[in-house]
């Protein structure tokens, strides 16, 4: 129950992009499509859960007995680099549409932020190796949520008459306000 709960709190309630700002340069700039968000959530959600995992894992059975804790950064850093490699060429070759459609932010998940900070959040909170994954899985879906709730709606806004002072980039980010505002709502559920 206490994963469950954790989890719920990870995807709705602290929300990565919305309530964390975390993630945010691939949160507007792939969420034009929903194929190309969908493409970016899947892949998130696959980088940031096998990196909480190796993370945890290289932490707790690592780092921690040789008393090299002050390494946690510079370690997190290459499992993440390395993951988004083994992506990228996945990506590349079995998914080309994707791969290309994602174009500059899929090597971008390197730097994603939202990856190292649930590395680090993890370790910060004390969590385990399976309690570390379960939140990693569930901001990665957080994460996949509203970057698909915000494609669907700039799918639809290319419909409406926006004022031009609004058009383009300033609208999204009004959008984007308003989903954080929405998912705020969620906090009471704590």
């Amino acid at each position: 129950m206490t994963l469950l709960i954790l989890a719920v709190n990870a995807c709705l309630i602290n929300n990565v992009v919305l309530s964390q700002f975390l993630g945010i340069c691939s949160f507007l700039g792939v969420s034009k499509k929903s194929d190309t968000a969908k493409g970016m959530g899947a892949a998130l959600t696959f980088v940031l859960t096998l990196s909480s995992f190796v993370c945890g894992v290289l932490y707790n059975v690592l780092l921690v007995p040789l008393h090299l804790e002050y390494l946690k950064t510079i370690v997190f850093i290459v499992i993440v680099a390395a993951l988004v490699q083994f992506v990228e060429m996945f990506t590349k070759k079995y998914a080309k549409n994707l791969y290309e459609a994602l174009g500059i932010y899929l090597p971008l998940i390197t730097t994603n932020c939202a990856v190292l900070g649930v590395a680090l959040l993890n370790v910060q909170n004390g969590y385990g190796i399976l309690t570390g994954t379960v939140y990693g899985f569930a901001t990665a879906l957080g994460y996949w949520i509203a970057i698909q709730l915000l494609s669907y709606i700039r799918e639809k806004m290319i419909y409406n008459d926006v004022p031009k002072s609004f058009q383009g980039f300033p609208i999204v980010m009004v959008t984007a306000a308003l989903m954080s505002i929405a998912f705020f709502g969620f906090s009471a559920l704590k």
